[in-house]
C-alpha cells in the first residue's frame, strides 16, 4: 500500500485549500440569516408599503454586512485572538487595548493585512452571490416584484442561485485570500 504525500507548495494542495476555504467566502451566513427573517419581514408575499420597506431594509442591511465582512480578519498574536478589519493604511484591531497590552506584534503584520485588490474582487463577488439568492427567494419576489401574487417560476429565477455559486465558488478558487473573517480563525491553544 502506497501512501500519496502532497507537499505543502504543491498546486493542488493550494486548489484544495482553496475549496475548502468556500464555507469563509461565500455568503452562507448572510444568507441563513435572510432566509430566516425574509417570511415575517415580507408578511410571506402579501405585502404592504410597511413591509416592502421591511424587505428593502432587510436586503440592504445583509448587502452591506456581507461586502463589509469580506474585508474582516482575524489573527493569534502571544497566545490571543484579535478580529479587526482590513483599511487603506493597515488594519484595525477591535479588541486590542493600547493602556493594558503590549504591542500586538509588529507593525509589519499591520500593515500586510491592509485591503488589497482582491478583497474588492470577493467582496463584490459576494455580494453578488447574495443579491441573487435574495431576489429568487420566493417571499421577496412576490412582496417587491410581482406583488399581484402570479409569481415568477421560471427556469431563470429556479436555476440561477446555483449556477451563480458554482461560477463564484470558481472564482474564488481562482483568485485565493488569505483573509480568514471574524470568527474563522484558529482559536487559541490552551
Amino acid at each position: 500500500m502506497s501512501i500519496l504525500v502532497v507537499q505543502q507548495d504543491h498546486p493542488v494542495h493550494k486548489t484544495l485549500a482553496s475549496v475548502a476555504n468556500l464555507a469563509n467566502l461565500l455568503p452562507t451566513s448572510t444568507v441563513l440569516a435572510f432566509n430566516a427573517l425574509i417570511p415575517p419581514f415580507s408578511n410571506n408575499g402579501c405585502c404592504q408599503l410597511s413591509d416592502k420597506v421591511l424587505t428593502s431594509l432587510l436586503i440592504a442591511v445583509c448587502a452591506v454586512f456581507c461586502f463589509f465582512s469580506s474585508f474582516t480578519d482575524t489573527f493569534m498574536s502571544n497566545g490571543k485572538l484579535y478580529h479587526g478589519i482590513a483599511t487603506f493604511k493597515g488594519f484595525y484591531v477591535f479588541n486590542y487595548n493600547t493602556n493594558i497590552e503590549e504591542g500586538i506584534t509588529t507593525t509589519e503584520l499591520l500593515c500586510r493585512l491592509r485591503i488589497r485588490l482582491v478583497d474588492f474582487v470577493h467582496a463584490f463577488l459576494s455580494l453578488f452571490v447574495f443579491l441573487v439568492f435574495a431576489i429568487s427567494n420566493s417571499s421577496g419576489q412576490t412582496c417587491l416584484i410581482d406583488p399581484n401574487g402570479v409569481q415568477t417560476e421560471s427556469a431563470l429565477f429556479m436555476n440561477l442561485p446555483l449556477g451563480v455559486g458554482v461560477f463564484s465558488s470558481f472564482l474564488f478558487t481562482i483568485f485565493p485570500t488569505t483573509r480568514r473573517g471574524i470568527g474563522y480563525a484558529d482559536t487559541p491553544s490552551m
